[in-house]
């Protein structure tokens, strides 16, 4: 099984773990009901260093992007993120993921973990436009840090003003005195917080500082069972589950990130048109 850059302390903390999409990954510490409330009232520590990140550079990312993405990615401006999906050429769904605007000419993509190969040959494969495509996925730690204390604990570490990071956008700076951490105000939860994007090497420090900031608001690791207990108890889709190759944007729920605007001619374009126009079956 593969590890991220925290396996080790996971383990020394006692945690449940279980292999998921490939890596040896915590399910719960402390029980899942117990981490759910903490995230919920409190603030909890995801280890999501499985994810995968792929950058999309170049004067032809954004043509790329819009030919594989059901979302509009001609409107995101820079700083902010974007949820969406790669739609496949029956209608089904690639993968559903988030695309950061970096800098001009510059994408982050974050993808499902179990589907990084999937994802990556996808997105080679479907390069007609030539954008430099880089998969740093072995090269990038992240954590999300969620619940209702997560900002306070995590603006002693960082200079950024985080009231100014809105929902889905994000800024790059110093944390824990490392730089160029991405600072996200994402996650996967329903409670709110930042996902911070970092160099595997850091990984120690900044996990040591996150629990040593939170210490007075009894900040706690969290496994993925309460991840899923979270995710579903807001409605948010999981791939394998409300979502897969055989099932449309518009049958999960998701025409909002399905955009038909003027010269976006992504894959099944046509198929997710007519479905929206006749209604959906399922």
């Amino acid at each position: 099984m593969k590890t991220t850059p925290f396996t080790e302390k996971h383990i020394a903390l006692g945690a449940k773990m279980h292999e998921f999409a490939g890596y040896d990954m915590p399910i719960e510490y402390s029980g899942i009901i117990d981490e759910h409330m903490t995230v919920v009232n409190g603030v909890g520590v995801f280890d999501v260093s499985h994810m995968g990140e792929f950058w999309v550079k170049g004067p032809n990312a954004l043509a790329f992007l819009q030919s594989v993405t059901s979302n509009d990615v001609s409107v995101l401006p820079l700083g902010k993120a974007q949820y969406t999906c790669f739609p496949n050429e029956q209608g089904g769904i690639v993968d559903d993921l988030l695309v950061y605007h970096y800098e001009d000419e510059k994408y982050l993509l974050v993808v499902n973990a179990a589907n990084i190969d999937k994802d990556w040959n996808w997105c080679v494969s479907h390069n007609a436009v030539g954008a430099e495509l880089q998969n740093s996925s072995d090269n990038m730690a992240q954590l999300a840090i969620q619940g209702p204390k997560a900002k306070e604990v995590l603006q002693t570490l960082t200079s950024v003003n985080l009231d100014e990071i809105a929902y889905y956008a994000f800024r790059t700076g110093d944390f824990a005195g490392e730089k160029e951490v991405i600072i996200s105000n994402t996650g996967y939860t329903g409670a709110g917080g930042f996902e911070i994007y970092f160099y595997p090497e850091a990984a120690d420090k900044i996990w040591n500082a996150i629990f040593e900031a939170g210490k007075d608001a009894g900040i706690k690791p969290i496994g993925l069972g309460a991840r899923d207990t979270l995710r579903l108890e807001m409605g948010f889709c999981l791939y394998g589950n409300d979502l897969s190759d055989t099932t449309s944007p518009l049958e999960a729920g998701l025409g909002w990130i399905t955009k038909f605007a003027e010269g976006k001619n992504f894959t099944a374009r046509a198929i997710l048109e007519k479905q929206k126009a006749e209604g959906i079956q399922r």
